[in-house]
Formats: structure tokens, sequence, C-alpha cells
């Protein structure tokens, strides 16, 4: 068997494919914009705080609701209360600094 370890440390072919993907690699990270939110950080904790007031105000109205044979109604109420409730604690935590 022969000893391929130093015909791949010497190869070209296999050295020039990581060198330019490399300068690839580099040339993308000087050309590309630095990240920008799409959302200001100064409206984070007004958004949070809209967010997570519907949330406890479908909440509390899918609990007061009467109960129907077919909650359609309730899990639709439900779903949107969930969606905004996750989407709110993501506001509230990049708000206080704790970018997730």
């Amino acid at each position: 068997m022969a000893d391929y370890t130093s015909l791949q440390a010497s190869s070209p072919f296999l050295v020039q494919p990581r060198r330019l993907l490399n300068l690839y690699a580099q040339s993308l990270y000087t050309s590309t914009p630095a990240f920008a939110p799409l959302i200001p950080v100064g409206l984070l904790p007004y958004l949070a705080f809209l967010l997570l007031l519907s949330t406890f105000t479908l909440g509390f109205y899918v609990s007061t609701l009467p109960k129907a044979t077919v909650p359609v109604h309730e899990v639709g109420l439900a779903s949107l209360a969930s969606i905004l409730g996750g989407f709110g604690v993501v506001a509230l935590f990049c708000s206080v600094g704790v970018y997730v």
C-alpha cells in the first residue's frame, strides 16, 4: 500500500480548490454590507408591548368564550395568540439586549 499523506500534501489539485474557496470567502466577506435590521431597535420595546398585550387579550377572550361543539373559532384565535406571543417574546428579548 502506498502512503497517500505525502501525495495529498504536495498535490496542487487538492491544495488549489481550498485556496480558491478561501479567497472567494474573503472577497465575499469584504464586499458584503454590514447587517442592518429591518425593524429599528428603538421600536422593539413598543412592538413587544403591543404583541404581548394582544396575546394576553386574545388569551383572555378565548378563555371566556362559551364552549362550542366544534372549536374552530377558538383554535384560530388561540393560534393567532400563540404566534403573537412568540414574536412578542423575541421582540422583548431583543429590546433588552438578548439578540436571539
